[in-house]
């Protein structure tokens, strides 16, 4: 999620100056974004044995969690609100994710639990579509991966609730498309910041 330029220092000479300038931290929060995505979706959309899945935890709470949250936390330092309510809340929802598969969802009750993971979805369903509109004022990979990323958590929340064994591998696949989007422009993040200049496009929409 592209930041804007961190404030030049006051012009008053009484007022201490600036910092050292932080570096974007945009690419290390959609990559922790996109890969922890990647691998839960690989086993909503029935690829590997969910058998295996619980291989998800530790990225969900190290890499999608614990650095998306830090990566939040220095946008906070960039002034960048949007970028910072995004890191922030997606690095949370992974740690939330986390603690829920491995510590709530054993002790529901079978015959409801459906319906607390459906209403965990559609809350982040709802959070996602509202930045969206926040989105249309950064680049068009940014506004892609939440666009992708609504739809993903739609077809899921409805999934949850139904039961339905096809809307959580539909899903899944689409999870896989918002994991791809968000390593693009992650990729595009690092590369122009690295190169100094517009390697990857990202289509700026302010």
């Amino acid at each position: 999620m592209s930041v804007s330029e961190t404030a030049a220092p006051p012009a008053d000479p009484r007022t201490p100056p600036a910092g050292p300038g932080v570096a974007d931290p945009g690419a290390l929060g959609l990559a922790g974004f996109a890969m922890t995505t990647f691998v839960l979706s690989v086993f909503n959309a029935g690829l590997l044995n969910e058998s295996l899945e619980n291989v998800v935890l530790p990225l969900a709470l190290f890499y999608g969690g614990l650095a998306q949250l830090l990566a939040g936390m220095w946008e906070f330092r960039r002034s960048n609100a949007f970028a910072a309510t995004a890191f922030s809340s997606f690095g949370a929802f992974w740690l939330a994710f986390a603690f829920y598969i491995s510590q709530v969802a054993p002790h529901l009750d079978p015959a409801h639990a459906n319906q607390a993971t459906g209403l965990f979805l559609l809350a982040w369903t709802i959070f996602t579509a509202y930045m969206i509109i926040a989105a249309l004022r950064t680049t068009g990979a940014v506004l892609a991966v939440f666009v992708a990323l609504t739809i993903t958590f739609l077809v899921l929340t409805i999934g949850a609730f139904a039961e339905s064994t096809g809307m959580d591998k539909l899903g899944g696949w689409l999870g896989l498309v918002t994991a791809v989007v968000a390593w693009y422009a992650s990729c595009a993040t690092v590369t122009n910041a690295t190169w100094k200049r517009d390697v990857l496009p990202v289509w700026p929409l302010s």
